[in-house]
Protein backbone atom coordinates (compact mmCIF):
# COMPACT_ATOMS: atom_id res chain seq x y z
CA UNK A 1 0.00 0.00 0.00
CA UNK A 2 1.36 3.43 -1.06
CA UNK A 3 2.37 5.85 1.67
CA UNK A 4 1.37 9.52 1.63
CA UNK A 5 4.98 10.43 0.72
CA UNK A 6 4.88 8.08 -2.29
CA UNK A 7 1.62 9.63 -3.48
CA UNK A 8 3.11 13.14 -3.09
CA UNK A 9 6.21 12.20 -5.10
CA UNK A 10 4.08 10.63 -7.84
CA UNK A 11 1.91 13.76 -8.14
CA UNK A 12 5.01 15.97 -8.19
CA UNK A 13 6.55 13.88 -10.98
CA UNK A 14 3.35 14.14 -13.04
CA UNK A 15 3.33 17.91 -12.64
CA UNK A 16 6.92 18.14 -13.80
CA UNK A 17 6.09 16.06 -16.88
CA UNK A 18 3.18 18.36 -17.75
CA UNK A 19 5.48 21.38 -17.42
CA UNK A 20 8.52 20.05 -19.24
CA UNK A 21 6.99 18.07 -22.14
CA UNK A 22 5.77 21.18 -24.08
CA UNK A 23 9.12 22.90 -23.44
CA UNK A 24 11.05 19.90 -24.74
CA UNK A 25 8.73 19.60 -27.75
CA UNK A 26 9.18 23.29 -28.60
CA UNK A 27 12.95 22.98 -28.24
CA UNK A 28 13.04 19.94 -30.52
CA UNK A 29 10.89 21.64 -33.18
CA UNK A 30 13.10 24.75 -33.06
CA UNK A 31 16.19 22.56 -33.43
CA UNK A 32 14.55 21.04 -36.51
CA UNK A 33 14.39 24.48 -38.12
CA UNK A 34 17.98 25.27 -37.16
CA UNK A 35 19.30 22.01 -38.62
CA UNK A 36 17.19 22.54 -41.75
CA UNK A 37 18.55 26.09 -42.22
CA UNK A 38 22.17 25.00 -41.83
CA UNK A 39 21.65 22.20 -44.37
CA UNK A 40 19.89 24.67 -46.67
CA UNK A 41 22.81 27.12 -46.35
CA UNK A 42 25.23 24.39 -47.43
CA UNK A 43 23.22 23.90 -50.63
CA UNK A 44 22.35 27.57 -51.25
CA UNK A 45 25.96 28.76 -51.00
CA UNK A 46 27.51 25.65 -52.58
CA UNK A 47 29.73 25.40 -49.49
CA UNK A 48 31.27 28.88 -49.79
CA UNK A 49 32.20 30.14 -46.31
CA UNK A 50 31.92 33.83 -47.22
CA UNK A 51 28.20 33.59 -48.00
CA UNK A 52 25.56 34.15 -45.30
CA UNK A 53 28.16 34.77 -42.53
CA UNK A 54 25.50 35.43 -39.88
CA UNK A 55 24.18 31.87 -40.24
CA UNK A 56 26.36 30.41 -37.48
CA UNK A 57 26.15 28.93 -34.00
CA UNK A 58 26.91 32.22 -32.21
CA UNK A 59 23.47 33.68 -32.99
CA UNK A 60 19.98 32.28 -32.57
CA UNK A 61 18.75 31.27 -36.02
CA UNK A 62 15.83 33.72 -35.77
CA UNK A 63 18.44 36.52 -35.86
CA UNK A 64 20.13 35.24 -39.02
CA UNK A 65 20.08 37.40 -42.14
CA UNK A 66 16.83 37.06 -44.07
CA UNK A 67 15.15 34.79 -41.47
CA UNK A 68 11.85 35.76 -39.83
CA UNK A 69 10.33 33.69 -37.01
CA UNK A 70 6.88 33.60 -35.46
CA UNK A 71 6.62 35.14 -32.00
CA UNK A 72 4.90 32.25 -30.26
CA UNK A 73 6.70 29.08 -31.35
CA UNK A 74 9.89 30.73 -32.72
CA UNK A 75 9.54 28.71 -35.93
CA UNK A 76 10.78 30.05 -39.27
CA UNK A 77 7.89 31.79 -41.05
CA UNK A 78 9.72 33.68 -43.84
CA UNK A 79 12.98 33.63 -45.81
CA UNK A 80 14.01 36.82 -47.67
CA UNK A 81 17.36 36.52 -49.46
CA UNK A 82 16.92 38.69 -52.56
CA UNK A 83 19.65 40.07 -54.85
CA UNK A 84 22.64 38.13 -53.52
CA UNK A 85 25.28 35.98 -55.18
CA UNK A 86 24.57 32.64 -53.54
CA UNK A 87 25.08 30.46 -56.62
CA UNK A 88 23.90 27.16 -55.12
CA UNK A 89 20.81 24.96 -55.21
CA UNK A 90 17.63 24.46 -53.23
CA UNK A 91 18.27 21.49 -50.96
CA UNK A 92 15.65 18.97 -49.78
CA UNK A 93 15.97 20.26 -46.19
CA UNK A 94 13.75 23.16 -47.30
CA UNK A 95 10.79 20.83 -46.77
CA UNK A 96 11.52 20.63 -43.02
CA UNK A 97 10.63 24.33 -42.52
CA UNK A 98 6.99 23.37 -42.10
CA UNK A 99 5.91 26.75 -40.66
CA UNK A 100 7.28 28.67 -43.67
CA UNK A 101 4.78 31.11 -45.22
CA UNK A 102 7.03 33.24 -47.46
CA UNK A 103 9.97 31.98 -49.54
CA UNK A 104 11.59 34.83 -51.49
CA UNK A 105 14.88 33.95 -53.21
CA UNK A 106 14.79 36.20 -56.28
CA UNK A 107 17.97 36.99 -58.22
CA UNK A 108 20.38 34.88 -56.12
CA UNK A 109 21.86 32.81 -59.01
CA UNK A 110 20.28 29.49 -58.01
CA UNK A 111 20.57 26.50 -60.35
CA UNK A 112 19.32 22.93 -60.36
CA UNK A 113 15.78 21.71 -59.82
CA UNK A 114 13.06 22.86 -57.44
CA UNK A 115 13.03 20.03 -54.86
CA UNK A 116 9.92 17.91 -54.50
CA UNK A 117 10.08 18.52 -50.73
CA UNK A 118 8.57 21.97 -51.35
CA UNK A 119 5.26 20.10 -51.22
CA UNK A 120 5.74 19.68 -47.44
CA UNK A 121 5.29 23.44 -46.93
CA UNK A 122 1.53 23.31 -46.30
CA UNK A 123 1.48 26.88 -44.86
CA UNK A 124 3.35 28.45 -47.82
CA UNK A 125 1.60 31.54 -49.24
CA UNK A 126 4.29 33.25 -51.37
CA UNK A 127 6.85 31.41 -53.55
CA UNK A 128 9.14 33.87 -55.36
CA UNK A 129 12.13 32.35 -57.22
CA UNK A 130 12.27 35.06 -59.89
CA UNK A 131 15.38 35.56 -62.06
CA UNK A 132 17.49 32.47 -61.32
CA UNK A 133 18.76 29.53 -63.40
CA UNK A 134 16.46 26.81 -62.07
CA UNK A 135 15.75 23.98 -64.52
CA UNK A 136 13.61 20.87 -64.72
CA UNK A 137 9.82 20.80 -64.46
CA UNK A 138 7.58 22.54 -61.96
CA UNK A 139 7.33 19.82 -59.26
CA UNK A 140 3.88 18.27 -59.01
CA UNK A 141 4.30 18.15 -55.22
CA UNK A 142 3.72 21.91 -55.23
CA UNK A 143 0.03 21.05 -55.61
CA UNK A 144 0.05 20.11 -51.91
CA UNK A 145 0.59 23.78 -50.98
CA UNK A 146 -3.12 24.60 -51.03
CA UNK A 147 -2.68 27.87 -49.08
CA UNK A 148 -0.42 29.43 -51.70
CA UNK A 149 -1.46 32.81 -53.14
CA UNK A 150 1.55 33.89 -55.24
CA UNK A 151 3.86 31.82 -57.47
CA UNK A 152 6.59 33.74 -59.33
CA UNK A 153 9.01 31.55 -61.33
CA UNK A 154 9.77 34.19 -63.98
CA UNK A 155 13.07 34.11 -65.90
CA UNK A 156 14.39 30.62 -65.14
CA UNK A 157 15.06 27.59 -67.37
CA UNK A 158 12.04 25.49 -66.47
CA UNK A 159 10.89 22.94 -69.04
CA UNK A 160 7.87 20.74 -69.62
CA UNK A 161 4.20 21.63 -69.78
CA UNK A 162 2.15 24.04 -67.72
CA UNK A 163 0.75 21.79 -64.96
CA UNK A 164 -2.99 21.12 -64.93
CA UNK A 165 -3.03 20.79 -61.15
CA UNK A 166 -2.91 24.57 -60.68
CA UNK A 167 -6.72 24.33 -60.67
CA UNK A 168 -6.54 22.82 -57.16
CA UNK A 169 -5.00 26.05 -55.79
CA UNK A 170 -8.23 27.91 -55.09
CA UNK A 171 -6.45 30.77 -53.24
CA UNK A 172 -3.94 31.48 -56.05
CA UNK A 173 -4.06 35.15 -57.12
CA UNK A 174 -0.81 35.51 -59.13
CA UNK A 175 0.93 33.00 -61.42
CA UNK A 176 4.05 34.08 -63.35
CA UNK A 177 5.78 31.41 -65.46
CA UNK A 178 7.14 33.82 -68.08
CA UNK A 179 10.62 33.69 -69.65
CA UNK A 180 11.12 29.92 -69.29
CA UNK A 181 11.22 27.04 -71.80
CA UNK A 182 7.72 25.67 -71.28
CA UNK A 183 5.99 23.83 -74.13
CA UNK A 184 2.58 22.44 -74.97
CA UNK A 185 -0.85 23.99 -74.65
CA UNK A 186 -2.37 26.35 -72.13
CA UNK A 187 -4.50 24.04 -69.94
CA UNK A 188 -8.18 25.00 -69.89
CA UNK A 189 -8.21 24.09 -66.18
CA UNK A 190 -6.59 27.47 -65.44
CA UNK A 191 -10.04 28.94 -66.05
CA UNK A 192 -11.25 27.13 -62.92
CA UNK A 193 -8.94 29.15 -60.64
CA UNK A 194 -11.55 31.78 -59.80
CA UNK A 195 -9.21 33.72 -57.49
CA UNK A 196 -6.53 34.26 -60.18
CA UNK A 197 -5.92 37.96 -60.87
CA UNK A 198 -2.52 38.00 -62.62
CA UNK A 199 -1.38 35.42 -65.21
CA UNK A 200 1.91 35.87 -67.10
CA UNK A 201 3.15 33.25 -69.60
CA UNK A 202 5.04 35.46 -72.09
CA UNK A 203 8.73 35.75 -73.10
CA UNK A 204 10.57 32.75 -74.56
CA UNK A 205 8.04 30.04 -73.71
CA UNK A 206 7.16 27.70 -76.60
CA UNK A 207 3.46 27.20 -76.04
CA UNK A 208 1.46 25.77 -78.93
CA UNK A 209 -1.76 24.01 -79.82
CA UNK A 210 -5.28 25.32 -79.83
CA UNK A 211 -6.68 27.85 -77.43
CA UNK A 212 -9.01 26.09 -74.93
CA UNK A 213 -12.65 25.77 -76.01
CA UNK A 214 -13.76 27.80 -73.01
CA UNK A 215 -11.62 30.42 -71.36
CA UNK A 216 -12.30 32.76 -68.43
CA UNK A 217 -9.72 35.56 -68.30
CA UNK A 218 -11.89 38.12 -66.54
CA UNK A 219 -10.50 40.76 -64.15
CA UNK A 220 -6.82 40.50 -65.09
CA UNK A 221 -4.35 42.99 -66.57
CA UNK A 222 -4.33 41.62 -70.12
CA UNK A 223 -3.62 44.02 -72.97
CA UNK A 224 -3.36 44.06 -76.77
CA UNK A 225 -5.52 42.68 -79.58
CA UNK A 226 -7.96 39.82 -78.98
CA UNK A 227 -7.84 37.13 -81.73
CA UNK A 228 -10.96 36.39 -83.78
CA UNK A 229 -10.37 32.67 -84.29
CA UNK A 230 -10.63 29.57 -82.12
CA UNK A 231 -12.44 29.97 -78.83
CA UNK A 232 -12.47 33.75 -79.33
CA UNK A 233 -14.96 33.39 -82.20
CA UNK A 234 -17.65 32.25 -79.74
CA UNK A 235 -18.72 35.02 -77.36
CA UNK A 236 -20.39 32.50 -75.02
CA UNK A 237 -17.16 30.50 -74.58
CA UNK A 238 -14.98 33.31 -73.21
CA UNK A 239 -15.06 35.96 -70.52
CA UNK A 240 -12.79 39.01 -70.80
CA UNK A 241 -14.60 41.30 -68.37
CA UNK A 242 -12.41 43.64 -66.34
CA UNK A 243 -9.45 43.83 -68.77
CA UNK A 244 -9.43 47.53 -69.66
CA UNK A 245 -6.50 47.42 -72.10
CA UNK A 246 -7.85 44.85 -74.59
CA UNK A 247 -9.01 45.77 -78.09
CA UNK A 248 -10.25 44.15 -81.30
CA UNK A 249 -11.89 40.73 -81.36
CA UNK A 250 -15.34 39.92 -82.73
CA UNK A 251 -17.96 42.71 -82.60
CA UNK A 252 -20.03 40.88 -79.96
CA UNK A 253 -17.25 41.48 -77.42
CA UNK A 254 -17.83 45.25 -77.78
CA UNK A 255 -14.14 46.07 -77.37
CA UNK A 256 -12.54 49.25 -78.78
CA UNK A 257 -10.91 49.10 -82.21
CA UNK A 258 -7.15 48.49 -82.16
CA UNK A 259 -5.06 51.38 -83.47
CA UNK A 260 -3.06 50.60 -86.63
CA UNK A 261 -1.28 52.69 -89.27
CA UNK A 262 -1.76 50.98 -92.65
CA UNK A 263 -0.55 53.49 -95.21
CA UNK A 264 1.40 56.69 -95.85
CA UNK A 265 -1.89 58.47 -96.43
CA UNK A 266 -3.08 57.32 -93.05
CA UNK A 267 0.19 58.49 -91.49
CA UNK A 268 -0.14 61.94 -93.08
CA UNK A 269 -3.72 62.16 -91.85
CA UNK A 270 -2.60 61.06 -88.43
CA UNK A 271 0.15 63.71 -88.43
CA UNK A 272 -2.40 66.43 -89.19
CA UNK A 273 -4.66 65.18 -86.43
CA UNK A 274 -1.77 65.17 -83.99
CA UNK A 275 -0.91 68.78 -84.91
CA UNK A 276 -4.52 69.87 -84.36
CA UNK A 277 -4.68 67.96 -81.08
CA UNK A 278 -1.36 69.49 -79.97
CA UNK A 279 -2.61 73.03 -80.68
CA UNK A 280 -5.89 72.44 -78.87
CA UNK A 281 -4.01 70.74 -76.04
CA UNK A 282 -1.65 73.70 -75.73
CA UNK A 283 -4.57 76.09 -75.49
CA UNK A 284 -6.24 73.94 -72.84
CA UNK A 285 -3.03 73.63 -70.84
CA UNK A 286 -2.55 77.41 -70.94
CA UNK A 287 -6.13 77.93 -69.78
CA UNK A 288 -5.71 75.41 -66.96
CA UNK A 289 -2.40 77.02 -65.92
CA UNK A 290 -3.99 80.48 -65.79
CA UNK A 291 -6.92 79.12 -63.81
CA UNK A 292 -4.54 77.41 -61.41
CA UNK A 293 -2.50 80.60 -60.90
CA UNK A 294 -5.71 82.51 -60.25
CA UNK A 295 -6.78 79.88 -57.74
CA UNK A 296 -3.44 80.10 -55.92
CA UNK A 297 -3.72 83.89 -55.62
CA UNK A 298 -7.13 83.47 -53.99
CA UNK A 299 -6.09 80.66 -51.65
CA UNK A 300 -2.55 80.91 -50.38
CA UNK A 301 -2.61 77.39 -48.95
CA UNK A 302 -2.06 74.62 -51.48
CA UNK A 303 -4.02 71.40 -51.33
CA UNK A 304 -2.06 68.61 -49.67
CA UNK A 305 -0.51 65.83 -51.73
CA UNK A 306 -2.71 63.38 -49.90
CA UNK A 307 -5.74 63.94 -47.77
CA UNK A 308 -7.26 62.44 -44.69
CA UNK A 309 -10.90 61.62 -45.21
CA UNK A 310 -11.70 61.96 -41.52
CA UNK A 311 -12.26 65.38 -40.03
CA UNK A 312 -9.85 66.11 -37.20
CA UNK A 313 -7.49 63.21 -37.92
CA UNK A 314 -3.81 63.60 -38.78
CA UNK A 315 -3.09 63.76 -42.50
CA UNK A 316 -0.60 61.20 -43.74
CA UNK A 317 1.06 60.95 -47.16
CA UNK A 318 1.85 57.97 -49.36
CA UNK A 319 5.57 58.59 -48.79
CA UNK A 320 5.16 58.42 -45.02
CA UNK A 321 3.24 55.14 -45.24
CA UNK A 322 5.82 53.80 -47.71
CA UNK A 323 8.62 54.59 -45.25
CA UNK A 324 6.68 53.33 -42.21
CA UNK A 325 6.20 49.87 -43.79
CA UNK A 326 9.69 49.56 -45.30
CA UNK A 327 8.30 50.08 -48.78
CA UNK A 328 5.31 47.80 -48.12
CA UNK A 329 7.78 44.92 -47.90
CA UNK A 330 6.63 41.35 -47.55
CA UNK A 331 8.45 41.16 -44.20
CA UNK A 332 5.93 43.70 -42.86
CA UNK A 333 2.94 41.86 -44.37
CA UNK A 334 0.62 40.60 -41.61
CA UNK A 335 -2.51 39.71 -43.55
CA UNK A 336 -4.29 39.66 -46.90
CA UNK A 337 -7.94 39.87 -47.86
CA UNK A 338 -10.26 40.26 -50.84
CA UNK A 339 -9.93 44.07 -50.83
CA UNK A 340 -6.22 44.43 -50.09
CA UNK A 341 -3.23 43.67 -47.87
CA UNK A 342 -2.38 44.72 -44.31
CA UNK A 343 1.14 45.80 -43.27
CA UNK A 344 2.67 46.52 -39.87
CA UNK A 345 4.37 49.89 -39.62
CA UNK A 346 5.53 52.68 -37.33
CA UNK A 347 4.36 56.30 -37.73
CA UNK A 348 5.97 59.01 -35.61
CA UNK A 349 2.63 60.86 -35.37
CA UNK A 350 1.08 58.14 -33.26
CA UNK A 351 4.20 57.00 -31.35
CA UNK A 352 3.14 53.37 -31.66
CA UNK A 353 2.85 50.53 -34.13
CA UNK A 354 0.01 50.77 -36.63
CA UNK A 355 -1.64 48.45 -39.12
CA UNK A 356 -1.87 49.88 -42.65
CA UNK A 357 -4.49 48.35 -44.93
CA UNK A 358 -3.61 49.06 -48.59
CA UNK A 359 -6.62 48.59 -50.84
CA UNK A 360 -6.39 46.68 -54.11
CA UNK A 361 -8.30 49.18 -56.25
CA UNK A 362 -8.63 46.62 -59.06
CA UNK A 363 -10.96 44.55 -56.87
CA UNK A 364 -14.62 45.26 -57.52
CA UNK A 365 -16.15 47.42 -54.81
CA UNK A 366 -12.81 48.34 -53.18
CA UNK A 367 -13.03 52.09 -53.84
CA UNK A 368 -16.66 52.26 -52.71
CA UNK A 369 -15.75 50.22 -49.64
CA UNK A 370 -12.91 52.64 -48.81
CA UNK A 371 -15.12 55.74 -48.93
CA UNK A 372 -17.91 54.15 -46.92
CA UNK A 373 -15.59 52.78 -44.25
CA UNK A 374 -13.63 56.00 -43.76
CA UNK A 375 -16.70 58.23 -43.65
CA UNK A 376 -18.89 55.95 -41.53
CA UNK A 377 -16.60 53.91 -39.26
CA UNK A 378 -14.35 56.91 -38.69
CA UNK A 379 -17.20 58.57 -36.78
CA UNK A 380 -17.72 55.59 -34.48
CA UNK A 381 -15.90 55.87 -31.16
CA UNK A 382 -16.02 52.91 -28.81
CA UNK A 383 -13.34 51.16 -26.76
CA UNK A 384 -14.37 47.77 -28.16
CA UNK A 385 -14.17 48.69 -31.86
CA UNK A 386 -10.91 48.61 -33.79
CA UNK A 387 -10.01 52.29 -34.08
CA UNK A 388 -9.34 53.91 -37.44
CA UNK A 389 -6.52 56.42 -36.89
CA UNK A 390 -6.66 58.01 -40.34
CA UNK A 391 -7.27 57.36 -44.04
CA UNK A 392 -5.02 58.19 -46.98
CA UNK A 393 -6.19 58.89 -50.54
CA UNK A 394 -3.15 59.75 -52.61
CA UNK A 395 -0.95 58.97 -55.62
CA UNK A 396 1.92 56.46 -55.44
CA UNK A 397 5.38 56.85 -56.97
CA UNK A 398 4.12 55.35 -60.26
CA UNK A 399 1.34 57.92 -60.59
CA UNK A 400 -1.36 55.37 -59.71
CA UNK A 401 -4.24 55.95 -57.30
CA UNK A 402 -3.45 54.83 -53.76
CA UNK A 403 -5.89 54.36 -50.90
CA UNK A 404 -5.10 53.06 -47.43
CA UNK A 405 -6.62 52.94 -43.96
CA UNK A 406 -4.47 53.18 -40.81
CA UNK A 407 -5.68 51.20 -37.79
CA UNK A 408 -4.47 50.58 -34.28
CA UNK A 409 -2.11 47.60 -34.25
CA UNK A 410 -3.26 44.69 -32.08
CA UNK A 411 -0.15 42.76 -30.99
CA UNK A 412 -2.04 39.73 -29.72
CA UNK A 413 -3.74 39.07 -33.04
CA UNK A 414 -7.22 37.63 -33.16
CA UNK A 415 -9.24 35.67 -30.61
CA UNK A 416 -9.08 32.69 -32.95
CA UNK A 417 -5.28 32.76 -32.87
CA UNK A 418 -5.26 32.88 -29.06
CA UNK A 419 -7.85 30.14 -28.61
CA UNK A 420 -6.16 27.73 -30.99
CA UNK A 421 -2.51 28.74 -30.45
CA UNK A 422 -2.11 29.75 -34.08
CA UNK A 423 1.33 30.97 -35.15
CA UNK A 424 1.73 34.74 -34.69
CA UNK A 425 -0.20 35.20 -31.44
CA UNK A 426 1.32 35.85 -28.03
CA UNK A 427 1.53 33.00 -25.54
CA UNK A 428 -1.69 33.47 -23.56
CA UNK A 429 -3.76 30.74 -21.98
CA UNK A 430 -7.07 32.51 -21.51
CA UNK A 431 -8.71 31.72 -18.20
CA UNK A 432 -12.46 31.59 -17.69
CA UNK A 433 -12.74 35.19 -16.46
CA UNK A 434 -10.80 36.52 -19.44
CA UNK A 435 -13.08 34.63 -21.82
CA UNK A 436 -16.18 36.09 -20.14
CA UNK A 437 -14.65 39.59 -20.32
CA UNK A 438 -13.94 39.15 -24.04
CA UNK A 439 -17.52 38.02 -24.65
CA UNK A 440 -18.80 41.09 -22.77
CA UNK A 441 -16.49 43.35 -24.80
CA UNK A 442 -17.95 41.99 -28.04
CA UNK A 443 -21.48 42.38 -26.68
CA UNK A 444 -20.79 46.04 -25.79
CA UNK A 445 -19.46 46.67 -29.30
CA UNK A 446 -22.54 45.10 -30.91
CA UNK A 447 -24.88 47.04 -28.61
CA UNK A 448 -23.11 50.27 -29.61
CA UNK A 449 -23.40 49.46 -33.32
CA UNK A 450 -27.08 48.60 -33.04
CA UNK A 451 -28.31 51.31 -30.69
CA UNK A 452 -25.87 54.19 -30.20
CA UNK A 453 -24.79 55.22 -33.73
CA UNK A 454 -26.46 57.75 -36.04
CA UNK A 455 -27.35 54.90 -38.36
CA UNK A 456 -27.60 51.39 -36.89
CA UNK A 457 -24.91 49.03 -38.17
CA UNK A 458 -25.32 45.25 -38.52
CA UNK A 459 -21.90 43.56 -38.53
CA UNK A 460 -23.00 40.31 -40.27
CA UNK A 461 -19.69 38.48 -39.71
CA UNK A 462 -18.90 38.13 -36.00
CA UNK A 463 -16.46 35.28 -35.42
CA UNK A 464 -13.26 34.73 -33.40
CA UNK A 465 -10.99 35.74 -36.32
CA UNK A 466 -12.72 39.16 -36.44
CA UNK A 467 -12.23 39.85 -32.71
CA UNK A 468 -8.79 41.43 -32.11
CA UNK A 469 -7.07 41.47 -28.71
CA UNK A 470 -4.85 44.26 -27.35
CA UNK A 471 -2.05 44.14 -24.75
CA UNK A 472 -4.55 44.30 -21.87
CA UNK A 473 -6.62 41.38 -23.23
CA UNK A 474 -9.41 43.79 -24.19
CA UNK A 475 -11.41 42.70 -27.24
CA UNK A 476 -11.95 44.98 -30.24
CA UNK A 477 -14.45 44.08 -32.95
CA UNK A 478 -13.08 44.55 -36.46
CA UNK A 479 -13.43 43.38 -40.09
CA UNK A 480 -16.63 45.07 -41.26
CA UNK A 481 -16.41 43.34 -44.64
CA UNK A 482 -20.07 42.27 -44.60
CA UNK A 483 -21.49 45.06 -42.43
CA UNK A 484 -24.44 47.18 -43.51
CA UNK A 485 -25.56 50.63 -42.50
CA UNK A 486 -29.31 50.51 -41.91
CA UNK A 487 -31.10 53.67 -43.16
CA UNK A 488 -34.17 54.46 -41.13
CA UNK A 489 -36.07 52.08 -38.93
CA UNK A 490 -37.09 49.61 -41.60
CA UNK A 491 -33.67 49.35 -43.22
CA UNK A 492 -34.73 48.64 -46.81
CA UNK A 493 -32.10 46.50 -48.47
CA UNK A 494 -31.94 48.59 -51.62
CA UNK A 495 -30.72 51.56 -49.56
CA UNK A 496 -28.09 49.66 -47.61
CA UNK A 497 -24.54 50.78 -48.06
CA UNK A 498 -21.91 48.08 -47.83
CA UNK A 499 -18.66 48.90 -46.06
CA UNK A 500 -15.58 46.74 -46.02
CA UNK A 501 -12.48 46.22 -43.94
CA UNK A 502 -10.06 43.41 -43.33
CA UNK A 503 -7.59 44.08 -40.52
CA UNK A 504 -6.03 41.24 -38.62
CA UNK A 505 -3.03 42.40 -36.68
Amino acid sequence: MMTSMSIFLLCFACQMLVYFIPTVALSLSSDTDKVALLALKEKLTDGLLDSLPSWNESLHFCEWQGVTCGRRHMRVSALHLENQTLGGTLGPSLGNLTFLRILQLRNVFLHGKIPSQVGHLKRLQILDLNNNNLDGEVPMELANCTSIKTIILFKNRLIGRIPTWFESMMQLTELNLGANNLVGTIPSSLGNVSSLQKLYLADQNHLNGGIPYSLDLSFNNLYGEVPKGGVFSNVTAISLTGNKNLCGGIPQLKLPVCFRAHSKKHKRSLKKKLIVISVIGGILISFIALTFVHFLTRKPKRLPYSTSLQNGNMRVTYGELHEATNGFSSSNLIGTGSFGSVYKGSLSYFERLVAVKVLNLEARGAAKSFMAECNALGKMKHRNLVKILTCCSSIDYNGEDFKAIVFEFMPNGSLEMMLHNIEGSENHNLNFKQRIDIALDVAHAVDYLHNDTEQPVVHCDIKPSNVLIDDDIVAHLGDFGLARLIHGVTGHSNNDQVISSTIKG
